[in-house]
């Protein structure tokens, strides 16, 4: 649901007038629709097929090195199990295995998008990723035992979802719950949603880690991060 069908990250982004993320505060949109990404990767999947490309990357190149450079330092096991929570094109689990991570799921809601990252990793010759279909608000019961679960851009279109995207914000922590182990780690990038905002959203369950460092933008004499990057730990 993530990588692939960004369109450069900004694409997610949708504040109705006046709201905020704790009530309705984002304007109903086809991004936090199935049928919206059913049609995105299908589009990419055929112009994978005829010309390679993998299309582009959920919030640029440097989020992946932003989240692989963070596992690294905090020394994550190369064997721990990493589950990517909307993978899309599956380009993250791709640098993921190439950095000598050997224990990666990538979950997707899209059967186009599994295709689609399917067949990137079958060309990148790789072996070592499990690819499943899953909508991770209604996860099957053995989608859990992860120590690293990772969302570029997921959290943001369920928060755009057209119908009771509250609701569907509240599943989405609850499966994340059952999905992750004690103390393991949650990573999380989002263009919709500021550090606090996070941390209201995750704060049964989970405890802010860490804050990552990501790109400043300055506009009227005020600057600020468009992007918020988080690392939780589940308590």
């Amino acid at each position: 649901m993530s990588e692939g069908a960004d369109g450069g990250g900004d694409g997610a982004s949708a504040r109705s007038p006046g709201g905020s993320p704790g009530g309705d505060g984002f304007a109903p949109s086809a991004l936090g629709t199935r049928e919206h990404w059913d049609a995105v990767y299908e589009r990419e999947l055929q112009t994978f097929q005829e010309y390679g490309d993998t299309g582009e990357i959920w919030f640029g190149e440097e989020s992946m090195t932003r989240l692989i450079r963070w596992m690294q330092k905090h020394k994550i096991p190369l064997d721990a199990s990493v589950l990517d929570i909307g993978t899309g094109n599956g380009v993250f689990l791709v640098e993921l295995a190439k950095s000598g991570f050997s224990n990666i799921t990538g979950i997707d809601y899209s059967p186009s998008a599994i295709r689609l990252s399917g067949s990137i990793i079958e060309k990148e010759g790789l072996s070592n990723i499990k690819l499943k279909v899953e909508d991770f608000l209604n996860p099957s019961t053995k989608l859990s035992g992860f120590h690293v679960c990772i969302d570029k851009g997921t959290f943001d279109a369920i928060s755009l979802h057209p119908d009771s995207a509250v609701e569907k914000r509240k599943q989405y922590v609850q499966s994340l719950s059952r999905a992750l182990n004690v103390k393991g780690f949650f990573l999380i990038t989002s263009c919709n949603w500021t550090k606090e905002e996070l941390l209201n959203e995750f704060s049964e369950g989970f405890e802010l880690f860490e804050e990552l460092p990501t790109p400043k933008f300055t506009f009227g004499g005020r600057s600020g991060n468009s992007v918020a990057a988080l690392v939780f730990q589940k308590t």
